[in-house]
């Protein structure tokens, strides 16, 4: 099955570059950089802060789900 997870639309500014990044979890986020290798970094940074996120509390509501484990 696929599924998006993220849409990303990036724009040449007159002094820099603008990402935009879109989900369904956290809506519309905004980046700027003057460098467009550094504005990859920071969206790419976010989309895997994010998706930790998401799988730590997937992880905690399994165990609450099945009890606790001995």
């Amino acid at each position: 099955m696929e599924e998006t997870l993220y849409n990303i639309e990036i724009h040449k500014e007159s002094n820099g570059y603008l990402g935009r990044l879109f989900s369904d979890v956290d809506g519309v986020k905004e980046f700027k950089n003057e460098f467009l290798d550094q504005l990859l970094r920071d969206i790419t940074l976010d989309m895997q802060l994010a998706l930790e996120e998401f799988s730590n509390r997937s992880v905690e509501f399994s165990e609450t789900q099945e009890g606790p484990r001995h």
